[in-house]
């Protein structure tokens, strides 16, 4: 990346994020977030970071799809790309239960794994419905997960658990934790997302997220924790 002047290190953090939540009459809620990091002279990198989702409800029904994923490069080489999609569909029984199908697909070019996939069919339930600045929603299941590792498929049956709990601190201040844990016959996946969102402006908001992921069991070389932390400004329309 070429920028006019002189040759000395420029840090952009052009962190391009916005989050359109739109409640409309059929239910839809939808969420886009970018980020991007550019550097130039002594070191020429460039990472960009998304995440979307959208959800929309039908009757007892609701449905959700999600991506994330990252890109760096740095002198032209690429350093990590990585996407992980989940969709599901929960049919609500009551007001604080649910049965969950979910399949996700995760396409890491650095794992080791040429891919991952997962389905599992889980009950879910809410908790802390007296509370009006926190919730808690855990759900466990069972399923099945396909790998790809060097043009070979296979299969095992998995455990699933999993929680997201939301804290409402102030006004201003939102604190969120989801915790996914995977247990499979060859290899365990467990998953950590913590973030904390605060209002800058009336249509700006900041958040800081951190995203841990340790596999059990990976190809030779290839290390069993991945971790991405992550600043980014969000617009609200």
């Amino acid at each position: 990346m070429q920028f006019i002047g002189r040759p000395v290190l420029y840090v952009l953090l052009a962190t391009l994020a916005t989050s359109v939540f739109a409640q409309q009459p059929g239910g839809i809620v939808r969420e886009v977030e970018v980020g991007a990091l550019f550097t130039s002279g002594n070191t020429d990198e460039q990472s960009l970071n998304f995440a979307g989702n959208i959800e929309f409800s039908r009757n007892s029904w609701q449905y959700g799809f999600s991506l994330d994923g990252i890109y760096s490069a740095s002198d032209d080489e690429t350093k990590g790309q990585r996407f992980y999609g989940v969709g599901s569909a929960d049919y609500e029984f009551s007001e604080d239960s649910f049965f969950q199908a979910r399949v996700s697909h995760e396409d890491d070019r650095f794992s080791g794994y040429d891919s991952q996939s997962d389905l599992t069919l889980s009950y879910g339930r809410g908790f802390l419905q007296s509370r009006s600045d926190m919730s808690f929603i855990a759900d466990a299941g069972v399923g099945i997960r396909w790998s790809r590792l060097e043009g070979s498929d296979f299969d095992e049956p998995i455990l699933r658990l999993a929680g997201e709990y939301e804290w409402i601190l102030s006004n201003s201040a939102t604190f969120s934790q989801e915790l996914a844990m995977e247990y499979g016959t060859d290899s365990n996946i467990y998953r950590s997302d913590t973030g904390i969102t605060t209002q800058v402006l009336e249509n700006l908001s900041l958040r800081f997220s951190l995203r841990l992921k340790h596999q059990t069991e990976v190809p030779m070389s290839r290390k069993k924790t991945d971790t991405e932390t992550a600043v980014t400004f969000v617009m609200n329309f």
